[in-house]
């Protein structure tokens, strides 16, 4: 189903529909005759990268920058990455070296999607870590979260667009394209593709998990000790002590360890940040719950 241009569309009572802004995106200077025509109003983004070969960097908006070429000199990444998750941030982030680039995209504090210069997801997630560490330039950006939801769907391909009353995602075409939450147009942005196709975002989506080249840690298996067994074991000890200390999540993750998942496994399954496992890793082997297997 191919939508039109316009915003402001008949619903199937052949009612206008009005498109509620949030408030995060660009307000319009209010007036007095013309209320309606103001509800409806829709932002025209514009692109932060035009003419980006990448798909998710061709559809990043204009923004302002909350930090700005962060480099290894004075800036962790992978505490960064932890401050920006505990503070549920939406955004993307921006590494340049020379001429390459790498893009990430931050949904509630997650990276969901990537992009870098022939790769996207997982590698090109690899490819902006590598790139920083490799004296990258690194800027964020923060997009109001119903922007980044919209974005957080862009992969490698394009699909065929079927607008349904509930779409999430981006409509792109040779004119231009279309910013869709819940059926419902939020913005639209100049920039194009050569083809027209959707980016469905999915309803909740997954966090990136590293490459095993940069994290080969996340994908092995560990094997519970003796000690390991008795901490997730609630009538001893060793259990009230664990527990004590390490919490629910951290039971929840031994007891993933010991049924034979990975660490990128098990963040996939809970939803858990990886940066805070490989400390509870490292702390679980220096304990003696667990070694590698």
């Amino acid at each position: 189903m191919t939508p039109p241009d316009e915003s402001r569309q008949p619903d199937r009572q052949g009612r206008r529909r009005q498109v509620h802004l949030p408030s995060s995106l660009p307000p319009s200077e209010p007036t007095e005759d013309a209320p309606e025509e103001l509800d409806e109003l829709v932002p025209e983004l514009r692109p932060m990268f035009p003419g980006a070969e990448p798909f998710l960097a061709r559809f990043l908006p204009m923004v302002p920058t909350t930090h700005l070429g962060l480099n290894t000199r004075f800036c962790d990444l992978h505490a960064f990455l932890k401050y920006l998750h505990d503070g549920a941030w939406c955004g993307y982030l921006h590494a340049s070296l020379g001429e390459q680039n790498a893009y990430v995209l931050l949904f509630e504090g997650r990276t969901v999607t990537a992009a870098a210069s022939g790769a996207t997801g997982e590698q090109a997630l690899g490819d902006l870590l590598h790139l920083y560490e490799q004296g990258a330039a690194l800027s964020a950006y923060a997009l109001a979260p119903i922007l980044a939801h919209v974005l957080s769907g862009i992969g490698s391909r394009a699909w065929k667009f079927n607008l349904t009353e509930d779409f999430t995602g981006l409509h792109a075409r040779p004119t231009g394209a279309i910013f869709y939450a819940r059926g419902q147009i939020v913005a639209t942005m100049p920039a194009t593709l050569p083809y027209e196709g959707a980016f469905p975002a999915p309803l909740r989506p997954q966090t990136l998990i590293l490459p095993r080249s940069l994290a080969g840690w996340a994908h092995r298996q560990y094997d519970l000790t003796l000690r390991g067994r008795d901490a997730v074991n609630p009538i001893t000890d060793v259990y009230l002590t664990f527990r004590a200390r390490h919490g629910t999540a951290g039971l929840a993750f031994l007891r993933a360890l010991r049924e034979g998942l990975s660490p990128a496994e098990h963040a996939m399954r809970a939803d858990a940040a990886l940066h805070d496992l490989e400390p509870m890793i490292q702390e679980f082997i220096k304990t003696g719950y667990i070694q590698a297997g």
